[in-house]
């Protein structure tokens, strides 16, 4: 695991399946599906109708993909922290760009693999919530006019004369807006590799560069599938930079750092906030001309332990402390942070429950190619954030890669202080829709 620190801006998140073959060749009697390609896939803009019931008219399909979104973040968040590999280290990823390219890759699964997916993912499994959740979740976040940048984008980059069935292009480009781009991989993968690093950097504001390493496209790969987001907010609160001092962090391991504390206090500070035996909890909210509005949380433990923060992650926790906050004065400390993170994820999703979907020979991808030629071989996550006085930018990418085989408080209490000095938990969460699009924890502002 490579943890850093790196200058950021944006959130993407990149969800790239390489669909490989082991050992076989192209079935010759099938004709490579075209799909309609283009150079450059656009942003994701659903053009289809799509139901926002199921047949019985009782479904949210909407709420139903946050929540498992929301679910599999906290799933994943606690995986990552038992890692011994992640002690004293920051964490950050994207669960949205996660879930948004392993949902598109479990439609071309079946039976016992296509289960695990779902099941470790939380995805509903009847399809017309989970496609139409995604569908519009799409669509509502590539909104115009939100006060803040943020977007998602679907794209599928296939082996040109591999034969793909329609039906998982369909569903592709119907309910994840992925438009199918063309590439000879067999021939000249360093150039396919390029291309797609390319697109990712155009995405992601240069944010997220070289993607896919050399060497992890090669003449076997028959699929890559990307999802990338990016989102840049501006506080709607500022810090003052004048304001901002340095100060002392208590790290997880005990030292001591020099941070750069931002502060917002007086009569204009005033924020959504909270508080039990255990954590402090607050609202950040980026500016927003709609009703998408955005926020980031952050949950800072009373102590230097940070176990009552995550275990606030738990959505029923999270959701009980969000009702409970008031919007009051609050004097606000936060250090300004940027992070890089890299995860490699087979191992870790193998054991929360997908194991076979890594498996050549068990696994079932034969809702993309009608074979049981293909399995997952890698899961590559990035992500990158930067919180300063002005606001925040964060970027997340994803590669998977498939080889063949708010009430006033009173003026009588005491101005609460958020002074997080000591490691916490963030993420930042689409307030309408609950989704949460990042999540982390600082544990050392100045370090990895």
């Amino acid at each position: 695991m490579n943890q850093k620190l790196a200058g950021i801006g944006i959130l993407v998140s990149l969800v790239i399946a390489s669909l490989l073959i082991s050992g076989c060749t192209d079935p010759a009697q099938k004709p490579a599906v075209n799909a309609s390609p283009t150079n450059s896939p656009q942003e994701t803009r659903v053009t289809t109708t799509v139901p926002v019931t199921t047949e019985s008219g009782n479904a949210q399909p909407v709420e139903s993909v946050a929540a498992a979104n929301n679910q599999f973040a906290s799933d994943l968040y606690t995986a990552l922290a038992k890692n011994p590999d992640n002690a004293g280290h920051n964490l950050f990823y994207s669960p949205f760009s996660l879930s948004s390219a392993l949902a598109i890759t479990g439609e071309g699964a079946k039976g016992r693999t296509r289960d695990e997916i779902f099941s470790v993912f939380h995805l509903p499994k009847n399809d017309t919530v989970r496609q139409s959740g995604f569908a519009r979740i799409n669509e509502e976040f590539n909104a115009a006019d939100a006060g803040y940048t943020f977007r998602t984008v679907n794209a599928l980059w296939a082996e040109k004369s591999y034969p793909f069935l329609p039906a998982f292009i369909d569903i592709a480009r119907k309910y994840y807006s992925a438009e199918v781009t063309n590439l000879d991989f067999k021939t000249t993968p360093e150039e396919s590799r390029a291309t797609i690093n390319q697109w990712v950097e155009e995405k992601t504001e240069k944010k997220i560069r070289d993607l896919l390493p050399s060497g992890s496209i090669d003449a076997l790969t028959r699929l890559v599938i990307t999802n990338a987001v990016y989102f840049k907010g501006t506080w709607a609160r500022p810090f003052d930079a004048a304001r901002t001092k340095e100060a002392d962090f208590r790290t997880g391991t005990g030292t001591s750092v020099k941070v750069q504390m931002m502060e917002n206090t007086g009569s204009q500070a005033r924020y959504r906030y909270a508080e039990t035996a255990g954590v402090q909890y607050i609202e950040l909210p980026y500016i927003n001309n709609s009703s998408k509005a955005l926020s980031m949380i952050v949950i800072l433990p009373k102590g230097d332990d940070l176990n009552p923060a995550e275990a606030v992650l738990n959505d029923d926790n999270l959701s009980a402390l969000q009702d409970s906050a008031n919007f009051q004065r609050v004097d606000l400390y936060l250090p300004k942070f940027r992070m890089e993170t890299e995860y490699r994820l087979p191992q870790t999703l193998s054991a929360m429950g997908m194991p076979t979907a890594f498996t050549e020979g068990a696994a079932d991808f034969s809702g993309m190619d009608g074979t049981t030629n293909l399995s997952i071989s890698d899961v590559i996550h990035k992500a990158f954030i930067d919180v300063n006085e002005n606001g925040t930018e964060a970027a997340a990418a994803t590669a998977v890669v498939v080889d063949l085989a708010m009430a006033s408080s009173g003026t009588s209490q005491p101005v609460p202080e958020f002074r997080a000095d000591h490691p916490f938990v963030f993420l930042i969460q689409d307030k309408e829709t609950g989704t949460i699009l990042f999540i982390g924890r600082v544990v050392n502002p100045a370090g990895s």
